[in-house]
């Protein structure tokens, strides 16, 4: 994205010339290793699909080196279990900015060689993508979304998060994200805060008890805390609630089929997965050719088409139809008004010895069961 928003909303992480500069070097050790082949896991179902059409066929036509797909995905204790015992059978995988902060941190990655990139094409990923560990694959954002039916055109309508709170302005049904996601690395906590009047590059470091002081606000109006994509989807198709936050694809869907219901895009929460290789893939050369092909405009235009999430590389949109573009997370117009979600504060250790997440999930345990 050129982030056209305020710098300290990049999630106080490296910046792009921070993340090469600071690069290790990649010459020797497993980067060395050549090969004529290729191991990806490229997740389940249509999304699984949109990296092999995309990616993985015009990468091995383009090159010759063989992919093997595995339609799976990568927790932390995998790849810990499978550097540490060095017995390494993936070389490219994909995973959420919290768990990949996690994972660099305990040193079980290949940094990113980005000498390999071409110029315009680097300089078209956005900052935040652009880490020593890893490339953002694709974006995507937690949102308000509302019922028409409940909130008419012609009638006041929700536009931030202070809204989603006011229950009087906007009298209806909520439901909000869980505190469990992402074992509370994915909660209402920024939502909360904005709610409470904190400013958008005011967030982190959160204010663990305001969030809940404002949690405590809206909890007796909220019908249901979801805890995945499918039963927000679910809550929303069977109009449930009339307020919701909900992931900008799930709303997508519905709303392509006809559900009456609109997206606000207004202090959109930004995530995003990233690319990376494990520590020890004898691969690697292949893999970070692989990462590099798959974050080029062109390739990931093509992967948008087939799966709608926000590409990183901003110059996809030159060759997205404005049609589809304007349905994507990290479209232009959209970033000025979103928020990256700084997964590296989730993962920072305190002096007891917990990560932040730890601790906002262990709070929520004992706030969820407290009565309302």
């Amino acid at each position: 994205m050129s982030f056209r928003i305020n710098r300290r909303r990049f999630m106080q992480t490296t910046s792009a010339a921070i993340a090469v500069g600071t690069l290790p070097s990649v010459a020797g050790g497993a980067l060395a290793q050549s090969s004529g082949e290729l191991r990806v896991l490229v997740g389940g179902g249509d999304w699984g699909k949109a990296n092999i059409e995309a990616y993985v066929k015009p990468f091995e036509a383009e090159t010759g080196v063989k992919v093997t797909t595995t339609t799976d995905e990568m927790g932390i204790a995998q790849l810990e279990l499978m550097t540490k015992s060095r017995n390494v059978t993936v070389d490219v995988f994909s995973m959420s900015q919290a768990s990949a902060f996690i994972t660099a941190g305990k040193g079980l990655v290949e940094p990113i060689d980005y000498s390999i990139y071409k110029k315009d094409e680097l300089d078209g990923i956005i900052d935040f993508a652009k880490q020593p560990f890893g490339v953002t694959a694709l974006i995507y954002s937690v949102l308000m979304v509302y019922n028409t039916e409940k909130f008419p055109a012609n009638k006041p309508r929700p536009t931030t998060w202070a809204d989603f709170w006011d229950v009087e302005k906007f009298p209806g049904v909520r439901a909000l994200q869980s505190g469990v996601n992402g074992g509370g690395a994915s909660g209402p906590w920024e939502e909360a805060l904005l709610a409470d009047g904190v400013a958008p590059d005011a967030l982190y470091p959160i204010d663990i008890d305001r969030v809940f002081a404002s949690l405590d606000k809206i909890r007796p109006h909220v019908r249901k805390w979801w805890e995945s994509g499918s039963a927000i989807q679910q809550i929303m198709h069977d109009k449930t609630a009339d307020l919701v936050s909900s992931f900008d694809a799930r709303a997508k869907l519905l709303i392509d089929q006809g559900d009456p219901l609109e997206i606000n895009r207004n202090q959109a929460k930004l995530t995003w997965d990233y690319w990376m290789i494990p520590k020890g893939s004898p691969n690697a050369r292949n893999a970070q050719k692989f990462i590099e092909f798959a974050t080029r405009a062109e390739r990931q235009a093509a992967f948008a088409k087939l799966f709608p999430t926000g590409p990183s590389n901003l110059n996809a949109f030159k060759l997205i139809p404005d049609e589809l573009a304007r349905k994507l997370a990290s479209h232009p117009d959209y970033l000025k008004n979103s928020i990256p979600v700084n997964g590296k504060w989730y993962t920072e250790v305190g002096p007891d010895g917990k990560t932040n997440s730890e601790r906002l999930l262990q709070r929520w345990n004992k706030w969820i069961l407290q009565k309302s």
